[in-house]
C-alpha cells in the first residue's frame, strides 16, 4: 500500500543457515492491488549490531526452499506494514530511520518472536529506499544496516523473510517516458540490496517492486503499461542475479500489474528471462470487495454466506468470486510450477457496525483458506494500529495479540 491509504487511527542470533528466516496501510499498499485502496525520526540504526548479525547469518550454501515446498514452508505469512516503508517529513536524504513516521513503533526482536509464536511462518517487510539515497541513488549505509537488523530479527525468530522496494514515493511509473530512468534506479538499488544480502540463504526472498501502476489510474493497463512494468520485473531479476553468491539462485518475487489478479493474467503470463531455472514467484494482492475491506466511509459491513442483510453486503465479491480469482492464479502460475505470493490482504475493523468483528474475521479466514487451497501463500496485511478502521493484529510495542480469535482463524486456515 502507499501513503494515500495511510490509516490513522533478546533472543541470541543464530546462524542463518541453521534457522528459518522465512510488510500497508489498511487502505493503501503501494497504489492499488485488486482494489483502490510526519515528522522525521525514530528507530535509530545500529551499524555494528547489523554488521555483526549479517556476518553470523551468512551461509555458503542455499536453503531447501523449492517451488513444491514454498506453500508448506511459508504459509501463512504476515506483513510488517507501515514501518520500514514509512515516508518521513523533513528533508531527505535521511540518515536515521523514519520507521515511526506513520505512527508505528520501531520494529523489535520481541515482535518477531510474537509473530512466530502465533503460528505465522513468513514475514513480508515493505521497505522505502529513496528517502535514504543520495542524488546518485547510493543508499545510506546506516539505513542498509537498519534493514539488515530487522531482517535478522525475523530470522532469529524462525521466519522466512520477503523484502522489497515498496511504494517509495511513487517513482516507478510504467510509461515509456519514465522507463529508462526507473530501470536505472531499480538496477542501482537492487545491486546494493542484493550485494548486502548475497550470503543469506533461501530463507530470504527479494520482491522487486510493489503495486506498480500509473498513479491514480485504476483502469486496465495499456500495452505500453504492461510492457514497461514487465521491464521493471526483468531489470530486477537481472540486477540481483548479476551480484552472484547465493543471489544466483535465490527465489525472486516479481509482481503482476498493480498486483491485480485479472491484470496479472493479462499482462504478466510470460515471466522474466532468468539465468536460474524455476526460481521465480509471482505476487498479487486481494482486497475485494473494497467497500467492505478498506473503505471506512462505506456502509457495507457484512460479507459472504453468513451475511443477513443484502443492503449492507456486496454480493458480487463473495466466496465463489474469491475462489474464481484464486483459481486463475492457480491455473496460470501455480499449476505451471510458479509459486504465487498473496502479498497483501486484510479487512479493517468496523466497530461501528460489527463490534465483535464477526464479519471481518470470517473474511480474513475465508481468504486465507481459499488462497492456501489454491496454492497461494497468504501474507496478511497488518498496518499496525489495532483501533477502528485499521488492520493490526498485534500490539506492536509488546507483541501481544489484539485479536486472538482473528489470529487463530488466519493461522488455522493458512496451514
Amino acid at each position: 500500500m502507499d501513503s494515500s491509504g495511510k490509516v490513522t487511527g533478546g533472543k541470541a542470533r543464530i546462524s542463518w543457515a541453521a534457522g528459518l528466516l522465512t510488510l500497508v496501510f489498511i487502505a493503501g499498499c503501494g497504489s492499488g492491488g485488486s482494489s483502490n485502496a510526519g515528522s522525521s525520526g525514530g528507530g535509530s540504526s545500529s551499524s555494528s549490531s547489523a554488521s555483526s548479525s549479517s556476518s553470523s547469518s551468512s551461509s555458503s550454501s542455499s536453503g531447501s526452499l523449492t517451488a513444491a515446498t514454498a506453500l508448506q514452508e511459508m504459509s501463512p505469512g504476515w506483513n510488517l506494514g507501515n514501518t520500514l516503508e514509512a515516508i518521513g517529513g523533513g528533508t531527505a536524504p535521511f540518515t536515521v530511520s523514519q520507521e515511526t513516521a506513520w505512527g508505528n513503533p520501531t520494529a523489535t526482536q520481541a515482535l518477531m518472536i510474537a509473530v512466530k509464536a502465533a503460528g505465522f511462518k513468513s514475514i513480508r517487510i515493505p521497505v522505502a529506499w529513496s528517502e535514504y539515497a543520495d542524488g546518485g541513488n547510493s543508499i545510506n549505509p546506516a539505513w542498509m544496516a537498519r534493514v539488515t537488523e530487522v531482517v535478522n530479527y525475523a530470522h532469529s525468530a524462525g521466519l522466512y523473510v520477503v523484502i522489497n522496494v515498496h511504494w517509495d514515493g511513487g517513482w516507478m511509473q510504467p510509461t515509456y517516458t519514465d522507463q529508462t530512468a526507473v530501470n536505472a534506479k531499480l538496477t542501482k538499488f537492487w545491486t546494493q540490496i542484493a550485494d548486502n544480502f548475497k550470503t543469506y540463504d533461501d530463507h530470504l526472498l527479494f520482491a522487486g517492486t510493489n503495486e506498480v501502476m500509473v498513479t491514480n489510474v485504476y483502469s486496465a493497463p495499456t500495452t505500453e503499461n504492461c510492457a514497461v512494468q514487465n521491464s521493471f520485473n526483468q531489470t530486477f531479476v537481472n540486477a540481483v542475479r548479476t551480484t552472484g553468491g547465493n543471489n544466483a539462485s535465490r527465489f525472486l518475487v516479481v509482481q503482476g500489474y498493480n498486483t491485480n489478479i485479472d491484470y496479472t493474467v493479462a499482462c504478466n503470463a510470460a515471466l522474466p528471462t532468468d539465468t536460474a531455472t524455476g526460481r521465480l514467484m509471482m505476487e498479487v494482492h486481494y482486497y475485494d470487495p473494497y467497500n467492505f475491506t478498506l473503505n471506512a466511509s462505506s456502509g457495507i459491513w457484512q460479507w459472504g454466506s453468513i451475511a443477513t442483510n443484502t443492503a449492507v453486503t456486496e454480493t458480487w465479491a463473495n466466496e465463489a468470486y474469491t475462489d474464481g480469482q484464486f483459481q486463475k492464479m492457480k491455473a496460470n502460475f501455480v499449476d505451471k510450477g510458479v509459486p504465487v505470493i498473496l502479498g497483501e490482504y486484510s479487512a479493517m475493523v468496523r466497530t461501528e457496525y460489527d463490534a465483535s468483528g464477526k464479519y471481518r474475521t470470517f473474511w480474513d479466514e475465508y481468504i486465507t483458506r481459499s488462497a492456501h487451497q489454491h496454492g497461494l501463500v497468504p501474507m496478511y496485511w497488518d498496518n499496525g494500529p489495532t483501533t477502528n478502521h485499521s488492520s493490526g493484529l498485534f500490539d506492536r510495542a509488546t507483541g501481544a495479540q489484539a485479536f486472538p480469535d482473528t489470529v487463530t482463524a488466519i493461522v488455522s486456515a493458512g496451514h
